[in-house]
């Protein structure tokens, strides 16, 4: 399931924070902030998609992620490449390294990656 784009911003402050009262999510936006009643709205939304969840503190509610930030992009990540590059990594890697502007020190870094990732293969 995806996130809107506000829904992705807030998710991005609570994988920030880990866990928050309404209270901190506002003060991790910068101005002009959002209305609370907006991000209460957006809250309920993303505990609808199961994305958030929450454990009730008195009468406050603290706020948590259920879904990781590497988990969601990953996914969208693969759905990218499924949907726009055939299902081939090797057309997305092409595609990124000749469309995105990377320094050489860049390339060589991804290299790295990539051959140690051979390397555990083997």
């Amino acid at each position: 399931m995806k996130l809107s784009r506000t829904e992705e911003e807030l998710m991005n402050h609570l994988w920030s924070l880990k866990k928050a009262f309404m209270k901190d999510l506002l003060d991790a936006y910068p101005e002009p902030k959002p209305a609370a009643t907006t991000v209460s709205t957006l809250l309920k939304r993303m505990q609808e998609k199961e994305f958030v969840g929450y454990r009730t503190l008195g009468n406050l509610r603290e706020y948590f992620p259920l879904v990781s930030k590497e988990s969601y992009f990953s996914s969208h990540l693969n759905a990218l490449i499924k949907n726009f590059f055939n299902d081939s990594p090797a057309q997305f890697a092409s595609f990124f390294t000749k469309k995105v502007e990377l320094s050489e020190a860049e390339l060589h870094e991804i290299k790295t990656l990539i051959d140690h990732e051979l390397d555990k293969k083997n």
